[in-house]
């Protein structure tokens, strides 16, 4: 499994994601869940992925084939696509005919494959969006209601989200929210694992502004996560019923 999650907020994209998949407890190995493409200045688009690894390194290698494709048009590469809703489209609909693809092949076995997608990013002159994408290839958009987005194995990471992120939280706070988010995930669920992929995009660059792998035993991470478990200890103590 994976755990991703993005937020979209008025000063920028904050986005994170682990790099764990595994097909039991004795198969794990780590594969990049985050893929960004830019041309720095006219546009920037992340993409992170959850589920069947067939599907979403399929669905990708598709993308990237049909962006240096020479026939390469807006209606087919996400690089030239007038806007951000068009390159949901394109992805939503390179996912869906993946996933259908590869659900046929498996028939004969009785297994399935699915995978979702977050999208997010801005071009020159446009504005800065983000989507969810399901395995069918229809997508919902992040608002200024619920900012953020997650993908995989949500549930342990949510509560800090919903308590903590708004559209006016600043970049520095946004990262410190995902990362405890991730910290929560990482200490409840096995399948979710270092290392950790954070991208930071300002509203308006168009471009990737700071990237950063976060490996196993990273003493500021470690540092945040044990700050966050003693508050977290002290807080419950000084609560009365």
């Amino acid at each position: 499994m994976t755990y991703c999650v993005g937020l979209k907020l008025n000063a920028g994209l904050v986005l994170l994601s682990d790099t764990r998949t595994n097909a039991g407890l004795d198969n794990i190995a780590t594969y990049r869940k985050m893929f960004i493409f830019e041309e720095p200045g006219e546009r920037v688009i992340a993409i992170m992925t959850a589920g069947s690894l067939s599907v979403t390194q399929t669905t990708l290698a598709r993308l990237d084939e049909a962006i240096h494709d020479d026939m390469a048009d807006e209606a087919t590469s996400i690089m030239k696509a007038p806007t951000m809703l068009r390159v949901a489209t394109i992805i939503g609909h390179t996912l869906s005919a993946t996933r259908r693809e590869i659900i046929g092949q498996m028939q004969d076995f009785s297994q399935q494959a699915s995978a979702s997608m977050i999208v997010a990013g801005q071009r020159k002159g446009g504005d800065m969006r983000m989507f969810l994408i399901y395995p069918e290839g229809n997508f919902i958009e992040a608002t200024d209601d619920t900012p953020y987005l997650q993908i995989g194995e949500h549930k342990y990471g949510k509560p800090i989200l919903d308590r903590v992120v708004s559209p006016a939280t600043s970049l520095a706070d946004a990262q410190k929210a995902v990362l405890l988010s991730m910290d929560s995930t990482l200490r409840s669920n096995l399948s979710v694992g270092m290392p950790l992929d954070l991208t930071i995009v300002e509203k308006d660059a168009c471009t990737v502004t700071a990237q950063r792998r976060i490996l196993e035993g990273d003493p500021d991470f470690m540092e945040m996560s044990a700050a966050w478990s003693a508050a977290l200890r002290d807080s419950f103590v000084k609560v009365t019923i």
